[in-house]
């Protein structure tokens, strides 16, 4: 690591740019024979590797998580709630963490009452010393977490123009930098037990942008990309049959008050689902080990999944199909001012 301190410890003059020896030598050093060999493994595993893999995927045997310990920060209302009284369904053990504390409490209350443990927990999961302190919390109150689930974030409908910086720099917080400081706290755990599942909850406005949520886009992309390379670490610290990644990409769910307004604000047409909808099929992608789910009906997944390879103006007469009016900025400023 000590070729990398200059990276965290910047000195005027000090950079050294690399000699094309190295590029030449990347390239005559290659061994094309074992390229080859390479190659042909993979066309003849390609199709029965896909295959096996779809198959576990779709019609594989559950696993148990009865007696497991989930914690879901966020759990206090929405989806959260609803992903905890999920866990719950399966015999989990349920830590509720949330920055409203009586809501966690309800949470927690009702989970008890189906007769198993439960605790609420008040946390800031944009601050990593509180973070730190729930992992103690936790594990001193239910044990070991088995199943982090990272729900807690701030579905802000603002431009890139709009908010105070403070703003801007608490959605990044809260939607980002939460998942980085969690999963740093309970992974450590999960290595030396051998046994975990972490979870993210994305957006599907982390796999196609929208204009009018910018930093909340740029946030749950960063979550996407966070869990994808999290799952290859594992993967290549031999952890891959143990601890499992998934990342969950929720469309529109009926969650708060003031987002419903907007969508009827906007004429949406896309579908808006339960948060006991989503959370059933959230849920049972992790009993599944998926590494990804999105929780829209199969034609919008078709739909998302292909946004990538279609150039933007077919992807902004798509969007069409789905919302009636985007509210133009200087439309949104008036109305503030008024």
């Amino acid at each position: 690591m000590a070729h990398q301190v200059q990276y965290f410890n910047h000195k005027d003059g000090e950079y050294v740019p690399a000699s094309k020896e190295y590029t030449e030598k990347g390239q005559t050093s290659r061994k094309w024979e074992e390229f080859v060999v390479k190659v042909v493994k993979v066309v003849l595993l390609f199709f029965p590797t896909l295959i096996m893999e779809w198959y576990k995927i779709l019609l594989g045997k559950k696993k148990s998580v009865k007696g497991q310990i989930a914690l879901v920060t966020g759990g206090g209302n929405g989806l959260g709630r609803a992903l905890c009284l999920r866990l719950a369904k399966e015999g989990c053990h349920v830590a509720v963490a949330d920055i409203d504390v009586i809501a966690a409490e309800r949470t927690a209350a009702e989970i008890r009452r189906l007769g198993l443990k439960s605790a609420a927990f008040k946390v800031d999961v944009g601050e990593q010393r509180s973070v730190e302190q729930l992992r103690i919390d936790v594990e001193t109150a239910l044990g070991p977490v088995d199943i982090l689930v990272n729900n807690a974030g701030l579905l802000a409908m603002l431009s890139l123009s709009e908010g105070t910086t403070e703003d801007v720099q608490r959605i990044i917080d809260v939607n980002f930098t939460s998942h980085i400081w969690t999963i740093r706290a309970f992974k450590d755990g999960m290595m030396e037990r051998r046994r975990g599942h972490i979870v993210a909850v994305s957006s599907t406005f982390g796999i196609v942008p929208f204009g009018r949520t910018v930093c909340y886009s740029a946030t749950k992309f960063g979550v996407r990309g966070l869990m994808e390379g999290l799952n290859e670490e594992f993967y290549m610290n031999g952890y891959e049959k143990d601890i499992f990644v998934t990342c969950v990409y929720p469309g529109f769910v009926a969650t708060r008050k003031e987002f419903m307004e907007y969508l009827e604000q906007i004429g949406c047409r896309a579908p808006i689902h339960t948060p006991d909808e989503v959370a059933d099929v959230a849920i049972n992608a992790v009993l599944r080990n998926r590494c990804e789910i999105i929780t829209s009906p199969l034609y919008m997944q078709i739909m998302i999944k292909l946004n990538a390879l279609f150039p933007n103006e077919l992807t902004r007469l798509m969007l069409g199909l789905f919302v009636d009016k985007v509210p133009q900025l200087t439309v949104r400023e008036e109305e503030e001012e008024e």
